[in-house]
């Protein structure tokens, strides 16, 4: 597990847990709210470890080293409790009254602090919110809640006025692809692409770096935009019935094409070829970037959202890509 002092980003939350700790002015509950990637469980994790620490330094890092420290980092500390659940899509009310509130009341183990970690906290039933309020409103003076969760709104107004709530932003672009080229070693191209479609979420650009199947999606995405004019009818439907492959990462391969075309973009009107995500496609890209109009390109970046639109509300896959693609390749 990292130290804080290895966190990418997210300066002013790290300044903020290390602050309290030091002066032992932990609150009782937290919501850390941030999108999938951002880096929700990392800080949790550091934030439990460090709380727990028994040798801890003066700037409120946890040492690594003690007993309870590599029982954090091997997932066994017996005061740091992750909250689980059996149905995909639900926290219910018998997992925070079995894993929370029944177990609350038993003093810490070993430890100065209980601390209770419950990612995809926006899963919770409104039951199980309301079983947790009663815990969050009179806890026990031991007991830390830290609420993961993608969208803080979908918690009660209550249980969010409770709760010290810490929002992890974006990253800036030029940490992200420092992390992915030194300490990932990705070369310099691919750290581009990988920080474009990441935007500022570092997770997102781990994953994607270490990814085959991203670089898959690219090179399709790649063959379809450098060809597409040359397309009939027939080999249009036959790259709509290919979109099908990546039907699960659909919106990779829409924000891949977004990507092209805001290059596109940018070539057209600045001929700055710096700021180019592709650029090993170059030559193609300068291509399109004379052939296209402004309005055009806009047709194309509009058609691309009302495309993500239309496949969230489960629109028919195949007749929104067809659409796209014919938008693509008229203007």
């Amino acid at each position: 597990m990292s130290s804080f002092k290895d966190v990418v980003g997210h300066k002013n939350i790290i300044k903020y847990i290390s602050s309290a700790v030091q002066a032992d002015a932990v609150s009782h509950a937290y919501i850390l709210n941030g999108e999938r990637g951002s880096g929700k469980r990392l800080l949790a994790n550091l934030f439990a470890m460090s709380l727990q620490c028994q040798n801890r330094a003066e700037d409120g890092e946890a040492c690594g080293k003690c007993q309870s420290c590599k029982q954090a980092q091997s997932g066994n500390q017996p005061d740091i409790i992750k909250v689980t659940h059996e149905k995909p899509n639900t926290i219910s009310v018998d997992d925070i009254r079995t894993q929370v509130n029944n177990d609350i009341v038993i003093k810490p183990y070993s430890s100065k602090y209980k601390i209770y970690i419950i990612p995809e906290a926006d899963l919770m039933s409104a039951q199980a919110q309301n079983a947790l309020l009663k815990t969050i409103e009179e806890p026990p003076e031991y007991a830390v809640i830290m609420l993961l969760t993608e969208n803080a709104e979908a918690l009660l107004p209550t249980i969010r006025s409770r709760c010290v709530m810490m929002k992890l932003r974006n990253i800036k672009d030029q940490l992200v692809k420092k992390y992915l080229m030194e300490q990932m070693e990705i070369p310099d191209y691919k750290a581009d692409v990988c920080v474009a479609f990441a935007q500022g979420n570092m997770g997102k650009a781990i994953m994607l770096a270490t990814s085959e199947y991203f670089n898959e999606i690219k090179e399709e995405v790649v063959h379809l935009l450098r060809n597409i004019d040359e397309m009939n009818v027939s080999e249009l439907m036959d790259a709509v019935k290919k979109c099908m492959t990546y039907k699960m990462e659909i919106n990779d391969y829409l924000d891949m094409i977004a990507i092209w075309y805001r290059d596109v973009l940018i070539y057209k009107a600045t001929k700055n070829v710096d700021r180019v995500v592709f650029s090993d496609q170059l030559r193609y890209i300068k291509a399109r970037a004379s052939k296209s109009s402004y309005e055009g390109i806009e047709n194309i970046l509009n058609a691309i959202e009302k495309a993500k639109a239309r496949l969230k509300a489960n629109v028919n896959f195949e007749l929104t890509m067809e659409l796209l693609l014919l938008t693509i390749k008229e203007n």
